[in-house]
C-alpha cells in the first residue's frame, strides 16, 4: 500500500485517566492507530498518562512518554523528538482539545507539526457549538432550536424564549460533562454554572427539549478523497432524553424504515464532508416519528465509545482504518476479503447486536439513580444473537450484577402496577427490569409507552418473554415439556434462570437440553480490512459455523467483563499480557469477552475470540467446544474468580491459583 513521504514520525495523544465519558474504549482505539501506523512503518511518538492502559506498554510505540497531558509538557516532548504528523482524534476529548491548544498558541507551526486524521478548523466545527450550528444553517440541515450563552444570566434569557425544559450543552466536554436537563430557573442555574466550568472555552449551548423523541446514530468513515462508507447504523432504544453511554441500543436499526435511514445517512454524509474528517465520525440524530422530523444532535470527529461499539458490532476496525486512511490511503486502496477493498462495504450481518450500559449506583449510598443527559455509565457489554430476544437476553446474563434474566429484579415483583409505573416516569439504571415486571402486573405496551417512550416494538418483544416466562412457571419444582425448554433457549433464556424460576439445579436443566440436542452453535462475524479473519458468537438459533482444530495446543483466557467501579481497564492489560505471553510459548491462545471497549476484544488480540458472556452456561460451551489445555482464571479480575470453583466442578481443568486458593483468599 502506498505512503506519505512527507510524514516519517507521527505524535499520538492518549486520553489521560479512565473518567466517566472518557474510558478504555480510547485505549483500545489507541492501541489500534499505533498498530496501523507502525505496520505501515511510520515511527510513533505516543504521550498519556495512565499506567492501566495496553497503549503505554513500551511495545506498543516506538518512544512512549508516561506524562501529564497538558500543553507545556507537550511542547517539550515535540521539541525533543521533532514528529512531523500529529493524530489527535483517536485519544477522545483530551486529544482534540490539546491539539486545538497547540495550534492556537503557535507551537505546532513553530515546530511545523501537520494535523492529521481531522483538522483543527474541523475540530472547532465539530465541537464548538456556534461553528457547528453555522455549519448546519450552510448545509440546510435542520437542528434543535437553540441559541449559546456565555453566562447564566444569558442562559435564563434564551430559556425563557425557548421555554422550559431545555437541555443544556457544554462546548468541548465528554459524556454531557456539566450539562443536563433543566426544568425551571433554579435548575438551570446550577447546571448552567457548572457546564461554563467545564466547557473549554466557557460556551454552553441552551436547546430545545426534544425528549421521546427517536435517538439514532451512524458511524460514517471518510477518506482524503471525501469517499464515504457508513459502517453502522444504531438505534438508542432509549429515546432522547438519555445521555447515549447510557442508553440501551441496538445494532442494526430494528425499527426505523428504509426511508428514514437513507435520509439519515444523505444528512451525515453531507455533514463529514462539510467538516472533513479523514477517518471515523460519530453522527447523532433525533427523529420525531410524530411528524417524521429529522435534527442533527452532534457529531463526535473522532473515535467515541460508539466507534467501540460499532467496529465490536460489524467486524469493521475503525480506529485502525481511521489511522490508515489519516496517512492518505484511501478506501479504494484498503484490501478486504469479504468486499475486495473497503470502498465497497455495506453493513451486512445475519445477527443482532445490543449494547446495554454497566452502572454504579450501589457503590454510592444516597446517590439517586437517575438518568439525563450527562452520562453515568461506568462501562457497558456487548451481545451478538440471531434474534432481539436472544441478544437481550444475553446482555442481561453479561452485566455480572448478579442477575440472570430480566425478572425478579431487586423487589420489584411485589410491587403494584401502580407503583411500577410512577417509578417509570423517571429513566433510571433499573427502567428495563422495572418495565418487565409492570408488564407481568398487567400494564399495557400502550401504557409503558406513555411514559417510557420506549416504542411498542421492542415493549411487545419483552411482554412475549413475561407470557413465555409465566407458562414455563407452571412446571415449577420439576421440567418444563421439551418443547417448552427448547423455545426457552431459543429465546435466549439462560439456564441459571430458568432453574431460578423453576426451582430446580442449574445442571438439571442443563443436562436435560443437552439430552435434547440444545446446544450453543457459533457463527463468525467477519473482520472488514482481512482475508478472511473472524470472531465468533453463540446462538440457539442456527447451524454451527465454528471451524475448530482440536490437535493444537490451546489456552483459554476469561476476561473481565463490563468496566464498573473495582474492576476497569487493568484486567483488559492482564488478559492481553496473557495472550501475548502464552503465544510466545506456542500455545493457540482462546479470549472469552464481553466488553467492546476492550483491546482484548480486538480480533487479534487472541488466536480465536468469542463475544460472549461470562457465565458458567456460557465458558462450559465454549470448553467443551475447543477442548483447551485448560483455562486461566486470574487475570480477568473478580468476575472469572467468581465461576472458577463451579467451572471446575463441571470437569473444567483451572490453571495457575487454583479454585481452593481462591477461596481461602477471598473468604
Amino acid at each position: 500500500m502506498p505512503k506519505r513521504t512527507d510524514i516519517h514520525k507521527v505524535l499520538i495523544i492518549g486520553s489521560g485517566p479512565i473518567i466517566i465519558g472518557q474510558a478504555c474504549e480510547f485505549d483500545y482505539s489507541g492501541t489500534q492507530a499505533c498498530k496501523a501506523l507502525r505496520k505501515l512503518g511510520y515511527e510513533i511518538v505516543l504521550v498519556n498518562s495512565n499506567p492501566a492502559t495496553i497503549m503505554t506498554d513500551p511495545e506498543t510505540a516506538d518512544v512512549t512518554y508516561i506524562e501529564p497531558l497538558n500543553v507545556e509538557r507537550l511542547e517539550m516532548i515535540i521539541k525533543k523528538e521533532r514528529p512531523d504528523a500529529l493524530l489527535p482524534n483517536l485519544g477522545g476529548q483530551s486529544g482534540l482539545n490539546l491539539c486545538s491548544e497547540l495550534a492556537k498558541k503557535g507551537i505546532l507551526d513553530k515546530y511545523n507539526v501537520k494535523v492529521i486524521g481531522v483538522q483543527v478548523d474541523a475540530i472547532e466545527r465539530g465541537e464548538d457549538r456556534i461553528e457547528f450550528k453555522n455549519t448546519m444553517n450552510s448545509l440546510g440541515i435542520e437542528m434543535a432550536r437553540s441559541q449559546v450563552a456565555y453566562s447564566v444570566e444569558e442562559a435564563l434569557g434564551i430559556a425563557d424564549k425557548l421555554g422550559y425544559p431545555v437541555v443544556l450543552r457544554p462546548a468541548y466536554t465528554m459524556g454531557g460533562a456539566g450539562g443536563g436537563l433543566v426544568y425551571n430557573k433554579e435548575e438551570l442555574s446550577t447546571v448552567c454554572a457548572r457546564g461554563l466550568q467545564a466547557s473549554l472555552v466557557g460556551q454552553v449551548l441552551v436547546e430545545e427539549s426534544i425528549l421521546g423523541w427517536e435517538e439514532l446514530e451512524l458511524e460514517v468513515v471518510r477518506d482524503a478523497d471525501g469517499n464515504m462508507i457508513t459502517v453502522c447504523f444504531i438505534e438508542n432504544i432509549d429515546p432522547m432524553g438519555v445521555h447515549t453511554g447510557d442508553s440501551f441500543c441496538s445494532a442494526p436499526m430494528l425499527t426505523i424504515s428504509e426511508d428514514v435511514q437513507k435520509r439519515l445517512q444523505e444528512q451525515a454524509y453531507k455533514i463529514v464532508d462539510s467538516v472533513q474528517v479523514i477517518g471515523g465520525t460519530n453522527v447523532q440524530f433525533a427523529h420525531n416519528p410524530v411528524d417524521d422530523r429529522i435534527i442533527v444532535i452532534e457529531i463526535n470527529p473522532r473515535t467515541s465509545r460508539s466507534s467501540a461499539l460499532a467496529s465490536k458490532a460489524t467486524g469493521f476496525p475503525i480506529a485502525l482504518v481511521s489511522a490508515m486512511l489519516a496517512t492518505g490511503l484511501t478506501l479504494s486502496e484498503i484490501p478486504c476479503g469479504k468486499y475486495g477493498t473497503l470502498d465497497k462495504y455495506v453493513p451486512d450481518g445475519d445477527y443482532v447486536v445490543i449494547k446495554f450500559a454497566r452502572w454504579a449506583f450501589e457503590k454510592f449510598k444516597g446517590v439517586e439513580d437517575k438518568l439525563g443527559t450527562q452520562m453515568r455509565a461506568v462501562g457497558e457489554v456487548m451481545s451478538i444473537g440471531k434474534t432481539f430476544k436472544e441478544a437481550f437476553q444475553k446482555a442481561i446474563r453479561s452485566l455480572e450484577n448478579g442477575r440472570y434474566g430480566l425478572g425478579h429484579a431487586k423487589n420489584f415483583d411485589t410491587m403494584s402496577k401502580a407503583e411500577l409505573l410512577k417509578a417509570l416516569a423517571t429513566p433510571s439504571s433499573e427502567r428495563y427490569f422495572l418495565i418487565y415486571e409492570a408488564l407481568r402486573a398487567g400494564a399495557t405496551e400502550d401504557e409503558i409507552h406513555e411514559i417510557t417512550k420506549v416504542k411498542k416494538y421492542f415493549l411487545t418483544q419483552m411482554k412475549e418473554l413475561v407470557l413465555e416466562e409465566e407458562e414455563l412457571k407452571k412446571s415449577e419444582g420439576k421440567l418444563p415439556a421439551n418443547e417448552a425448554l427448547i423455545s426457552a433457549k431459543k429465546n435466549g433464556f439462560s439456564d441459571r434462570y430458568l432453574a431460578d424460576i423453576l426451582k430446580v439445579s442449574e445442571s438439571e436443566i442443563r443436562n436435560k437440553r443437552l439430552e435434547l440436542g440444545v446446544s450453543q452453535r457459533w457463527e463468525g462475524v467477519h473482520v472488514s480490512g482481512t482475508e478472511n479473519s473472524a470472531y465468533y458468537f453463540s446462538t440457539y438459533n442456527g447451524e454451527d459455523k465454528n471451524p475448530v482444530n482440536t490437535d493444537t495446543k490451546k489456552i483459554m483466557i476469561l476476561g473481565g467483563g463490563p468496566n464498573r467501579i473495582g474492576q476497569g481497564i487493568e484486567f483488559d492489560y492482564c488478559c492481553v499480557h496473557a495472550a501475548m505471553a502464552l503465544k510466545k510459548l506456542g500455545f493457540e491462545t482462546i479470549i472469552v469477552n464481553c466488553n467492546p471497549e476492550t483491546v482484548s476484544t480486538d480480533y487479534d488480540t487472541s488466536d480465536k475470540l468469542y463475544f460472549e458472556p461470562l457465565t458458567v452456561e456460557d465458558v462450559l460451551s465454549i470448553y467443551n467446544k475447543e477442548k483447551p489445555l485448560g483455562v486461566i482464571a486470574q487475570f480477568g479480575g473478580q468476575t472469572p474468580l467468581n465461576i472458577a470453583a463451579e467451572l471446575e466442578r463441571n470437569g473444567v481443568t483451572i490453571l495457575g491459583t487454583s479454585p481452593k486458593v481462591i477461596d481461602l483468599a477471598e473468604d
